[in-house]
């Protein structure tokens, strides 16, 4: 067995997703042009990837180093380079939507995904957190994709494989409701992905481990509101986090030093929560709510009061009846 230093240039043995030493055919680079626009190509010999400057001949890159600069017969210098995994989780071919770079950065790290966690997510959509997810447990790890197309699941798989170059041992795929097929007990991390998630805040309730992180990715303010009242309702969550993150990019040139023109702004909504042990309660929230918030148009689930005896929450509602 390979020492560590050498597993790097074994994607089959370190599933890193990582490649070093010559371009070799069959891996992706992404060639950026001068005006910073990038293209994401597959290289294979014999191929000539076509640009408006005159193409560029694959075998020109194939068995030479990473990093380099070429020019197209036209005369246009582009660089060239092995994508990082940000790279290719958005220029991956998609079924699903993808998760972006800058919501899965804060997945692995507010959620705590560590090597040899056993990790649920639904859905697997296109593959772009799974990929995260599967380099961040590591081999030792284990994590349980559920996605309710086939269409989706099949190109999530690809996308997966594609990034790995092999089928990786720690990620099992299912295709169906994480709801009527989760029967997964001691689960470390819970990742939804999907319109309706607080549908599954009591089966998720019982996979995961007391201390156990639920996490939940929304794009609307209507879903954010219902999943976290749900985690409330339950009772056995402590107080659910909310908030999304924005990310602009600076111009800085000289003493030229500006926001740049664009920025990644709303994509979704995080919501986490810990596991309680089972049976027990998480202390109330005590600030007290803002007017109306509960008011005669709230329809949501609400937590019992104290020493009630009625239902901790009203029935959930689908998404299709969402207020």
């Amino acid at each position: 067995m390979a020492d560590m230093a050498d597993l790097r240039d074994f994607p089959d043995q370190a599933y890193s997703g990582v490649h070093h030493g010559p371009l070799q055919e069959g891996e992706w680079i992404t060639l950026q042009d001068s005006k910073g626009r990038r293209h994401s190509v597959k290289l294979e010999r014999g191929k000539i990837f076509h640009t408006t400057k005159g193409g560029i001949e694959h075998d020109d890159l194939i068995d030479g180093p990473d990093a380099v600069t070429i020019r197209s017969k036209g005369n246009v210098e582009y660089l060239a380079l092995r994508p990082l995994m940000a790279d290719y989780s958005v220029s991956m071919p998609r079924g699903a939507a993808v998760i972006y770079p800058k919501d899965t950065a804060q997945i692995v790290t507010m959620a705590d995904i560590f090597p040899g966690a056993k990790v649920v997510e639904a859905g697997a959509g296109s593959g772009a957190l799974t990929t995260a997810l599967l380099r961040a447990v590591g081999i030792q790890g284990q994590v349980i994709s559920f996605e309710r197309r086939e269409d989706f699941a099949e190109v999530a798989r690809k996308n997966v494989t594609g990034f790995f170059g092999a089928e990786h041992p720690a990620w099992r795929l299912e295709i169906g409701d994480l709801v009527e097929k989760l029967n997964e007990q001691d689960v470390d991390r819970v990742i939804l992905d999907m319109l309706a998630p607080w549908e599954c805040v009591d089966v998720v309730a019982e996979a995961l481990s007391p201390g156990g992180v639920f996490c939940a990715y929304v794009a609307t303010t209507t879903q954010l509101s219902r999943v976290v009242e749900t985690l409330r309702a339950h009772g056995e969550f402590t107080e659910p986090r909310a908030w999304e993150s924005l990310v602009r990019d600076w111009h800085v040139e000289g003493l030229a030093v500006r926001p740049g023109h664009r920025m990644q702004g709303h994509t979704a909504f995080l919501v986490t929560a810990r596991r309680m042990a089972h049976g027990v309660q998480a202390p109330r929230k005590k600030r007290r709510p803002a007017p109306g918030a509960y008011g005669d148009d709230y329809a949501g689930p609400r937590r019992a009061e104290p020493g009630s005896e009625a239902s901790a929450e009203q029935p959930v509602q689908t998404s299709g009846d969402m207020p």
